[in-house]
């Protein structure tokens, strides 16, 4: 677990996850996701590929930010403690886009005899435009 985890008494509606800034993305961060996730869609790494397809270059995975968001979340709180997490992909993550993931709690609940905490996560371009957004729940 990192510096910035809580433990659950200090975890509430309103705790902000500490946001996660990731560097501008690249094309070798695209082909080293494409080998790691075995997803190699041309179209994420062949930039011939997505200008006959209509895009202007090759773009990233929507997985990789939901990879980010997740890595926010367990740099936040321990994988352990992750019970669900989900997204809906909202926008297309441009090379050299600065992608930022933040999240805080809205709800706190029992589920299973845990105490849950309900998390809004987002990943966001620097203009502000959301990627991804979704929840996530996290036993505290």
């Amino acid at each position: 677990m990192s510096d910035t985890a809580l433990s659950s008494d200090k975890i509430g509606v309103g705790t902000e996850i500490p946001s996660l800034e990731l560097p501008p993305i690249n094309r070798t961060t695209l082909a080293l996701f494409a080998g790691a996730s075995g997803d190699h869609n041309p179209i994420h790494i062949d930039i011939d590929f997505a200008k006959k397809a209509g895009m202007p270059d090759v773009f990233a995975h929507g997985m990789l930010s939901m990879a980010y968001l997740g890595r926010m979340l367990t740099n936040w709180q321990s994988q352990a403690k992750l019970r669900r997490f989900s997204n809906k992909f909202a926008a297309i993550t441009q090379l050299a886009d600065v992608i930022t993931c933040s999240g805080k709690v809205v709800e706190m609940i029992e589920q299973n005899g845990e105490t849950i905490a309900r998390c809004e996560i987002q990943a966001a371009k620097a203009d502000g435009t959301q990627t991804l957004v979704g929840e996530a729940l996290v036993a505290v």
